[in-house]
């Protein structure tokens, strides 16, 4: 798997983020100066082809998860547990995970991106509301 990751900040919850992608796959990590340039970049990196999926982290998580999303094709969602990010794969077909790197514990930082990376594919039920978000 190839993961784009970028986090506008550093502490012990994206260094823990980041170990668990590197032991998930190829990981691209992206710098910026600013979280909505960020956000796009990464969401530039899964929709060029460049990453399977994203991973993104900034203070609340909603800022980098507004920016990714003004990407084509990006779908990005903000998870604070690994029932919300699995159902973002499955129902939603997210392609970006965007979480708030001053909210979370390490550990869970980590248990919502195991979900999230998890869940390989939509639910086949979902895939006329997800065909929906591309015609929208």
């Amino acid at each position: 798997m190839r993961i784009a990751f970028g986090a506008d900040d550093e502490n012990e919850t994206t260094r823990a983020v980041l170990d668990h992608l590197h032991e998930r796959g190829e990981v691209e990590v992206l710098t910026t100066a600013s979280w909505p340039d960020l956000g796009a970049d990464i969401g530039r990196a899964v929709v060029e082809g460049r990453a399977d999926v994203g991973v993104v982290m900034c203070w609340t998580g909603t800022g980098t998860t507004i920016a990714a999303n003004k990407v084509p094709g990006v779908r990005a969602a903000l998870a604070w547990e690994p029932w919300i990010a699995r159902g973002a794969r499955l129902w939603n077909d997210a392609n970006v995970l965007a979480m708030s790197l001053k909210r979370l514990a390490p550990d869970v930082a980590v248990e919502v991106t195991r979900a999230f990376l998890d869940e390989s594919a939509p639910d086949p039920d979902e895939a006329a509301a997800i065909r929906r978000l591309d015609e929208l």
